[in-house]
């Protein structure tokens, strides 16, 4: 049994900012939280906050999830994001041959078997997408479902499973069919009008991918998917806060519109990540990195160069929302999306919960990163 005594001068919790606390640790998970700091194993000098869960991460430290799915591959994408306080992930494989999408779900099975510290499951970002708001996603890749998809989201040994798809591809019964599976479906790269939106939200659809990035927008006399988005209080979207993606006027006003926890933090995250690239390969083109921007030599943005800690630091200096807030769109949020938190696995650090913590600096970057109650090297 591996014990461990952590004394956090100051702590959020997931609900509350509170003063030396020490969190005994058993096994990766807190049993007990109390105020005796007299005899403690770690003495945490910063913030210590639940750790972030990112639920869209397509590479890191020089890999894309897409180039030869391996767990190798996995490693080196945990690493350079837990350096940025992401201690619960899903690598994101975007639009791709069937091969590669059994390549990415045999080396996800890996990693759950194996335990790999910070990788939770995976997210299939197509290819059942709009041709229409296909970004930077292949054209020749995106298709309609078939046995071959079914055979790769039917698989029980991947853990968590999300999918990015556009409702006007895929019909209400094929998402009914997902949910049933325990997939969690987003709606993204679509063109979709409100209703076919709608019909998916009905069939099970409860999140939406990249919120205002390659979806329908809203206007006046048609709301589009943006619109159902906003509405369907019951639903959860991901935002991309890097200055880029989308202006910070309308990421304000959808985290006004959603009640509390419908918005969550993504970063939508490329292979710069932890790197000093300034360019890399997708499909067969280029993407060039400026300023933080990722921009594809076909002109669209392809993804982002956003990490978790700046995306939480943008939030709270660049949206103005309040710290507490900001952390649990980063933590808790997403954890509720997964319906984590129901499981006492993540987003909050309470007895019960495992012990996923962050040490932040006063300027909201990363000191230590802990998962499973140990500190990630």
């Amino acid at each position: 049994m591996a014990q461990v005594r952590f004394h956090a001068q100051r702590l959020f919790d997931g609900q509350n900012f509170i003063d030396d606390r020490v969190l005994t640790i058993v096994d990766g998970v807190i049993q007990a939280i109390d105020e005796d700091i007299s005899n403690v194993d770690v003495k945490a000098k910063g913030l210590v906050v639940p750790g972030y869960i990112d639920l869209q991460v397509n590479g890191g430290g020089g890999a894309l999830f897409n180039d030869s799915p391996s767990l190798d591959k996995l490693k080196t994408i945990i690493a350079a994001h837990a350096r940025f306080g992401t201690t619960a992930m899903m690598p994101t494989l975007i639009t791709d041959k069937v091969e590669v999408m059994v390549q990415a779900a045999d080396a996800m099975a890996q990693a759950i078997a194996a335990e790999l510290p910070g990788i939770i499951g995976i997210h299939f970002e197509g290819p059942h997408l709009s041709l229409a708001k296909k970004g930077t996603h292949c054209a020749e890749l995106i298709r309609e479902i078939t046995d071959d998809e079914w055979q790769v989201l039917s698989r029980k040994d991947i853990g968590l499973v999300m999918v990015t798809l556009a409702p006007e591809t895929v019909s209400p019964q094929d998402i009914t069919r997902m949910v049933e599976l325990g997939i969690k479906v987003c709606l993204g790269h679509t063109n979709a009008d409100y209703a076919t939106a709608q019909q998916a939200v009905d069939a099970g659809a409860t999140g939406f991918t990249h919120l205002f990035n390659a979806m329908s927008p809203l206007q006046g006399r048609e709301p589009g998917v943006v619109g159902c988005a906003l509405l369907n209080d019951h639903t959860q979207a991901g935002l991309i806060v890097d200055g880029h993606h989308v202006d910070y006027a309308s990421c304000q006003l959808a985290i006004k519109t959603k009640p509390a926890g419908g918005i969550f933090l993504v970063t939508d995250a490329m292979p710069p990540v932890g790197t000093d690239m300034t360019e890399f390969p997708l499909y067969d083109r280029t993407v060039y990195v400026d300023n933080g921007k990722l921009t594809s030599t076909t002109g669209e943005l392809a993804g982002s160069s956003l990490d978790m800690a700046t995306a939480v630091k943008n939030t709270h200096l660049g949206l103005k929302i309040p710290l507490d807030e900001s952390l649990r769109m980063a933590s808790l949020y997403p954890a509720q999306y997964l319906h984590e938190r129901n499981n006492n696995i993540r987003g909050e650090l309470k007895v019960g919960m495992q012990a996923d913590m962050v040490i932040l600096k006063d300027d909201f970057s990363v000191l230590e990163t802990w998962i499973g109650g140990k500190k990630y090297k």
